[in-house]
């Protein structure tokens, strides 16, 4: 497992828990907006944590945080991964898995053995745009099974996609609405430019908040719930 990076505290990255969060290294995608190339640019990774020192952590914060958050990069790319999750369920913490959903495969098992308590799964773009977006081409059957693995699942989930004007355009985001159609909760991520893969895109402009607000009450009668972040 090789770790960038280790967030003591979070209000707001497990619904309604305190959580930690960990930053895994290495991805498979290359979003052009992503805010964290330090973990997805091999010549830009940050320095490695080691694994003691998270566990030494999570350890001495045991009744005092609810949740632990895993997220990367992308985290189902580690083959140690299970054996990580069951260390921190081990401990008696709610365990939550960030994903851009390319291995089903990894997801199912995690929710067969109730390794998960919540997914969080980004979709970028309709499933015929996603190639323009991620950098390369991926099976968009793998992400039809992830999609339908959370959906069909007793596992607590959530739908999200960040949003950048010049690359979604808002028949875009009604046609994932409408792909996700059914699904619990859909959460529209306002791009903010920051340290970006794509330097450019920090002149990107975005939705207004009124723009997102209207658009999320549109996409209500595709999913049950759809919020703006």
């Amino acid at each position: 497992m090789i770790i960038g990076g280790l967030q003591k505290f979070s209000l707001i990255d497990y619904p309604g828990k305190t959580s930690a969060i960990i930053f895994t290294i290495g991805c498979n995608f290359r979003c052009r907006y992503c805010h964290n190339p330090e973990l997805v640019i091999p010549e830009r990774y940050t320095a490695e944590i080691s694994l003691s020192e998270v566990y030494d952590f999570l350890n001495n914060r045991r009744g005092k945080l609810d949740a632990v958050c895993i997220t990367g990069g992308e985290p189902t790319q580690h083959a140690d991964l299970s054996e990580m999750i069951e260390n921190i369920k081990a401990m008696g913490f709610l365990v939550k898995l960030d994903s851009n959903g390319s291995r089903p495969e990894v997801l199912e098992n995690f929710i067969k053995r109730k390794l998960v308590d919540y997914v969080a799964m980004d979709i970028k773009a309709p499933l015929k745009k996603y190639s323009k977006v991620i950098g390369w081409q991926i099976p968009v059957e793998k992400l039809k099974k992830s999609i339908s693995l959370l959906m069909s699942s007793s596992v607590g989930y959530e739908f999200r996609t960040t949003i950048v004007k010049s690359i979604l355009s808002k028949d875009d985001l009604r046609k994932i609405a409408q792909e996700i159609k059914g699904a619990e909760n859909y959460f529209l991520q306002k791009f903010i430019p920051t340290k970006l893969i794509e330097p450019a895109l920090k002149k990107e402009s975005s939705y207004s908040d009124n723009e997102l607000s209207e658009l999320a009450e549109e996409l209500k009668k595709y999913v049950k719930n759809c919020y703006v972040r």
